[in-house]
């Protein structure tokens, strides 16, 4: 899903005064409203509200009068996203002239108008991440046998277009509209061609995040077993671009899912495919293909692009005091969030290691922090073939699949996936998890729903304020988890996971590490007794803007209780003691 999001400009006389805007709307006065001010398109626009009113509401009436779904909105004030929809606008703090940003997701769809020679023409919608082959499917569907699929070609300025050809990729230089021309394949004629059809692709505002079709994954392999990452480690004079992994220890030997994923982002690189930046989200993100351009390798995230950050490409204003968009994070630490997230995610067999090549329990795709040097990313100074142009960030596989949670109903999705997401979510601390960032896909030939979480900049907090998780209204999230996931479970230890990530050059803040001890205890503590995840994370979450959840309710009862000068140990203990009440009680609720 795109997101377009605009950048901050000054209030313009003109655009305050102009009729037609939301002031203007019946049932409006200056005595029970207050006027804000939005972000958007470039321009500011007025708009009146109540003060009582949700945060829900208001996007309603923005959806209302600008035609941009609910569900699809952010709104951002004073540097944190206005995130809760059931809380009230003066709940966070929104006065009378205040500037709200707008952050919203349209869709990537592409109008494809498909006309025959005789005059019939038929419309259908195409995410510009599907391929060439999607397309001739699409218009063999709707042909109604006009064209046999395996004979058809696609022409697009006297090019066949291979069909795995992706439509981003023809659409790169943002035509309003291409002309394609499908037609009989030459090679399999047999008689004159009866049906010819002109394609017209009508670019619409859009990114649904979906999957590539099937490509074959040794195709334009470029690497041998002798170059392997010397290849990458260094950056010939010839090149104009870098991509190397950032190592901290001399003691770390990549694993070689990192290597695979570096070495093909590298080949994309090599054989000229341009980083591709989505819309999607409040910073700056990139999908890079592999040497083949025909799919995507990766996704990149440089720590100079993030929200709020100096030259984030999404025209958020500069943090004012380093904090990010959720509470308890830092602008710029997103990317190792990012690392972090998939170093914890440990596979069932036991802590992830170089030796341990399994997939982790949750499914986060591989990532590796990188340095990366190209003029497609955001160089808003101007760019330069220089060092001082080379961005740092996370670089993670890319993930083919057909959508997100936010595209469907969550009740389809098998109830041990959901609970591995859970599981990783409680144990993060996790301030960001949403439909939108649960990508769905496909395994096997039974077609198993396989949920692969992504997008954990937020995760590791310093404090539990901003905890939310989206899953926990769904139906799985009120059974209780199975004996292998307890297992899993039992098998968590923070303090080795703290050490894991000073091994690999992260060293924990004390308020994060604090977090993660607190929160596995919380997963730990309730798995043992039984309680599903609704139940845990209902202790995590606030259930209003204003009103602390109970997790924060235990670690201030704890502050309160040790004396100062105690240690970190003493403390945890305090925790301990406190959190065992509460459980219990809710343990003997339930039962």
């Amino acid at each position: 899903m795109s997101i377009a999001c605009v950048a901050l400009s000054p209030v313009r006389e003109e655009c305050v005064l102009s009729p037609g805007y939301f002031h203007d709307r019946p049932g409006f006065s200056s005595s029970d409203s207050i006027l804000i001010y939005l972000t958007v398109a470039g321009s500011v626009i007025p708009m009146h509200v109540l003060e009582s009113e949700s945060i829900e509401s208001v996007k309603l009436k923005i959806q209302t009068c600008r035609g941009f779904v609910v569900k699809k909105q952010k709104l951002v004030f004073g540097g944190k996203e206005l995130a809760r929809n059931d809380s009230l606008i003066r709940d966070y703090g929104v006065t009378d002239g205040n500037v709200l940003h707008l952050v919203f997701r349209l869709s990537d769809l592409r109008v494809i108008t498909v006309r025959t020679a005789c005059g019939k023409e038929c419309e259908f919608h195409v995410e510009r991440s599907r391929n060439v082959g999607y397309v001739k499917q699409q218009i063999a569907k709707r042909g109604k046998g006009f064209v046999d699929l395996k004979d058809q070609e696609l022409i697009c300025n006297g090019e066949n277009l291979d069909d795995q050809r992706i439509i981003d990729d023809i659409c790169k230089n943002n035509d309003g509209v291409i002309h394609l021309l499908v037609r009989k394949s030459a090679k399999v004629r047999a008689k004159p061609v009866e049906k010819d059809f002109e394609v017209s692709i009508v670019a619409s505002n859009s990114n649904e995040r979906r999957d590539e079709e099937e490509v074959d994954e040794q195709e334009n392999r470029w690497r041998t077993e002798s170059e392997e990452l010397q290849v990458v480690a260094r950056k010939p004079q010839d090149r104009d671009f870098l991509l190397e992994p950032v190592i901290v220890n001399s003691k770390i030997e990549l694993p070689s899912a990192i290597r695979d994923l570096i070495e093909s982002t590298f080949g994309g690189l090599e054989r000229g495919n341009q980083p591709i930046q989505s819309s999607e989200g409040s910073g700056g993100v990139y999908f890079m293909h592999d040497s083949s351009g025909h799919k995507y390798a990766s996704v990149f995230k440089p720590i100079d692009e993030e929200p709020m950050a100096v030259n984030n490409p999404q025209g958020l204003p500069l943090s004012l005091d380093g904090e990010g968009l959720k509470r308890g994070t830092r602008v710029g630490e997103g990317a190792l969030r990012e690392v972090a997230a998939y170093i914890l995610d440990h596979p069932r067999s036991g802590p992830r290691s170089f030796s341990n090549e399994e997939i982790g329990f949750a499914g986060v795709p591989p990532t590796v922090m990188v340095r990366c040097l190209h003029r497609g990313f955001n160089h808003p100074v101007g760019y330069e073939n220089t060092s001082k142009n080379i961005k740092v960030g996370s670089l993670q596989m890319f993930t083919k699949n057909y959508g997100s949670c936010e595209d469907m109903g969550p009740r389809a999705f098998p109830v041990e996936e959901v609970h591995k997401i859970s599981v990783f979510d409680i144990r993060l601390a996790n301030a960001d998890r949403h439909a939108g960032n649960i990508l769905v896909s496909k395994e096997g030939e039974e077609g198993r729903t396989i949920l692969t979480p992504i997008d954990h900049g937020y995760c590791l907090p310093e404090t539990f304020e901003d905890c939310t998780f989206d899953w926990l209204y769904w139906p799985q999230a009120q059974q209780p988890y199975n004996p292998n996931t307890i297992d899993y479970i039992k098998s968590l230890d923070a303090e080795q996971d703290i050490a894991l990530l000073k091994f690999h050059g992260w060293d924990l803040p004390l308020e994060c590490a604090r977090t993660l001890r607190i929160s596995t205890m919380l997963l730990k503590k309730g798995a043992e007794r039984g309680l599903t995840p609704f139940t845990i994370g209902s202790i995590m979450c606030r259930e209003t803007l204003k009103k602390e959840s109970v997790i924060e309710e235990i670690v201030h009862e704890a502050q309160d209780c040790v004396l100062p000068g105690m240690s970190e140990a003493a403390f945890l203990e305090s925790v301990s003691q406190i959190m065992d009440r509460h459980l219990d009680e809710l343990a003997m609720n339930s039962n």
